[in-house]
C-alpha cells in the first residue's frame, strides 16, 4: 500500500471514530444543554449546565455519586450527635491543587461566605437552621443547628456550596476551556496530596464537553458524536423521539418538584385569589401530559408532591369530586363576573421557553384559558410576564424545599404570610409529627392564595449509548462528571 493510500485509510478510520462518538485517547464525548455562560458560573445562581461544571471542578465538604448519594469530598468522615442538631466533619488529610494543605479556617470561612451569598434565596432557606460553623481543629469543623436538619448533608452536596481555594477550584477535576468547549480531566490522588493509585492512569479519562442547544445537542447524539447528553427537559422531550434513536437511549431521572405556572404579576385579573383559581381550575391535566405520551407521569393540584416522606396525608387532590367540565364551568363564571363588574376581558402573557414541548405546553393552556375567557399571549422566559412556567428540580425530598421555593422570604409576588409564619415554626420544632402538622397547614395556606399553580412534578432525561459507564438516573435530575469520568476496575 502507498504511503498515500496508508494516508487515506487512516484518516478515512479517524473519521468513522469520530463518528461514533470514540476517541483513541479513551475521552468521554458529552453534550450539555445550555449556553457558554455555563464556562463562566460564578457566585451562587447557577443554570444546570453550570451547576453540573461547577460540582465537577469545586469540591464541597460532601458530593454525590452517580446514583445521587451522598460521598466524601473535602471532609472524608462525619459524625451526627444524638439530637441531630450537630454535625462534626474530619477533613481529608490532604492538599490543594497548588500544594497549599486543607485547613479547617480556611474551609470554615470559605463555607461561611457560602453561605451568606445564598441569603434571600429558597436555598438559603432551605439552610437557615445553621446557627454556627465552628472550628474544633485543623482539619474539624462543627456545624451547629437551631433545630434538626435531617437533609443537611443532601444540601453541602449541592454546587452552590463548593468551596473554592483561593478563589480557584479545588476539584476534583480540572478545567481546560476549548474552541468547542472544555476539556475535564480528573486531578491525580498525588497531587490533591492523597495516597497514590496505581491504576489511576488506566481508569481514568477526560470528559471533552460541549454546552449545545437541545436541537444541536440531540442531532450531534444521533450523528454519533457524542456519547452523552445531559440537560434534557420537558421544553426539548420531542426532541428525544427523533432521528431515529433507540428508546434504550432515553433516561429518565425519577425526580421530584415544582412544574407549573407562577404568578409574577398580582395586579388586574389576577389581584384576586379566586381569579387565579379559576386558572388553576380550568387546566386539564391529563390532556396536557398525555401529549407527551412518558409512562408514569401524572398531573397534581398539590403544591407538595403527595410522595413525600412525611406528608400526613391530611392536604389532598383540590376538586377531587369535581370533573374536569365541572371545573371550568366555575372557572368560567368567575371570569364573566370579573367582565361584567366593568373590567376588560383579561389578557395574559406567559413566559415560557422556546422549545418544542413548550409550545405542546402553551397550546394546551392557551386552549383550557381560553375555554374560560382567557386571552393569553406567549413571550419569552426572561421577558415580563404575568404567569411563568416553574421547572424545578426539589434540592432534597421534604416539604420544606416546595414550600420554601414559594415563601414571601424568597420574593414571590404573591406569598402567604400565614404560610410562611406556620413553616417558621415547623423550622424550629423538634417533635416530628408537630412538625408534619405544621407544614401541612403551611401548605393549606399557601395553596389558597393561589400565587403557584401545579401542573405535574419535573421531566428530566438524558441520552446515554449503552456502552458507556458511570451514568446512573438520579432523584436530583443532574449527573456528576467524576463517576463518569472512571472506567470501572
Amino acid at each position: 500500500m502507498s504511503r498515500l493510500s496508508r494516508l487515506a485509510l487512516a484518516l478515512a478510520l479517524a473519521a468513522a471514530a469520530s463518528g461514533c462518538g470514540w476517541r483513541g485517547d479513551g475521552a468521554l464525548q458529552l453534550g450539555l444543554v445550555g449556553d457558554s455562560d455555563a464556562f463562566k458560573a460564578q457566585g451562587v445562581r447557577l443554570s444546570p449546565a453550570g451547576q453540573t461544571l461547577r460540582a465537577a471542578t469545586v469540591e464541597g465538604l460532601v458530593g454525590f455519586d452517580a446514583e445521587g448519594r451522598v460521598v466524601p469530598g473535602l471532609a472524608d468522615r462525619w459524625i451526627v450527635t444524638d439530637d441531630g442538631q450537630s454535625y462534626i466533619f474530619r477533613l481529608r488529610d490532604g492538599t490543594w491543587p497548588d500544594g497549599a494543605r486543607i485547613d479547617a479556617e480556611d474551609v470554615a470561612a470559605s463555607l461561611r461566605r457560602a453561605l451568606a451569598a445564598l441569603r434571600g434565596s429558597p436555598l438559603g432557606l432551605d439552610l437557615a437552621s445553621i446557627d454556627e460553623i465552628r472550628v474544633m481543629t485543623d482539619r474539624v469543623i462543627e456545624i451547629d443547628l437551631q433545630s434538626p436538619l435531617p437533609d443537611l448533608l443532601t444540601l453541602l452536596a449541592q454546587p452552590e456550596l463548593g468551596l473554592p481555594h483561593a478563589r480557584q477550584g479545588g476539584g476534583p477535576m480540572a478545567m481546560q476551556r476549548t474552541r468547542q468547549g472544555a476539556v475535564l480531566s480528573l486531578i491525580p490522588p498525588a497531587k490533591r496530596g492523597l495516597p497514590a493509585q496505581e491504576d489511576f492512569a488506566r481508569r481514568a479519562r477526560s470528559v471533552i464537553v460541549e454546552v449545545e442547544t437541545p436541537e444541536k445537542a440531540v442531532a450531534r447524539f444521533n450523528d454519533g458524536y457524542i456519547d452523552v447528553l445531559l440537560g434534557g427537559r420537558i421544553d426539548s422531550l420531542p426532541l428525544a423521539g427523533v432521528g431515529g434513536l433507540m428508546r434504550g437511549n432515553v433516561q429518565i431521572d425519577p425526580v421530584s418538584g415544582l412544574f407549573g405556572l407562577m404568578v409574577e404579576n398580582a395586579q388586574g385579573y389576577l389581584g384576586e385569589a379566586a381569579n387565579r383559581e379559576a386558572l388553576a381550575m380550568a387546566i386539564d391535566r391529563d390532556a396536557l401530559l398525555g401529549a407527551f405520551n412518558v409512562s408514569g407521569w401524572s398531573g397534581t393540584t398539590r403544591i407538595v408532591a403527595p410522595e413525600t416522606p412525611g406528608d400526613l396525608g391530611t392536604i389532598g387532590e383540590r376538586w377531587a369530586g369535581m370533573g374536569i367540565d365541572q371545573r371550568r364551568a366555575a372557572a368560567a363564571e368567575r371570569v364573566a363576573r370579573w367582565k361584567a363588574a366593568g373590567n376588560p376581558p383579561p389578557v395574559l402573557r406567559i413566559a415560557i421557553g422556546r422549545g418544542p414541548g413548550s409550545q405542546i405546553v402553551f397550546d394546551r393552556l392557551r386552549a383550557d384559558f381560553g375555554g374560560i375567557g382567557v386571552e393569553v399571549q406567549r413571550v419569552g422566559e426572561a421577558a415580563p410576564a404575568d404567569l411563568r412556567l416553574i421547572d424545578s428540580v426539589a434540592r432534597y425530598g421534604r416539604a420544606t424545599w416546595f414550600l420554601n421555593q414559594l415563601a414571601c422570604a424568597a420574593r414571590r409576588p404573591v406569598c402567604s404570610a400565614a404560610g410562611d409564619a406556620r413553616l417558621d415554626d415547623a423550622r424550629v420544632a423538634k417533635d416530628p409529627q408537630q412538625r408534619a402538622a405544621l407544614l401541612a397547614e403551611a401548605e393549606a395556606e399557601i395553596t389558597a392564595v393561589n400565587g403557584y399553580i401545579p401542573i405535574a412534578r419535573p421531566l428530566r432525561w438524558s441520552l446515554v449509548r449503552s456502552r458507556v459507564t458511570g451514568f446512573a438516573p438520579n432523584p436530583w435530575g443532574w449527573h456528576p462528571l467524576p463517576p463518569l469520568a472512571m472506567l470501572p476496575k
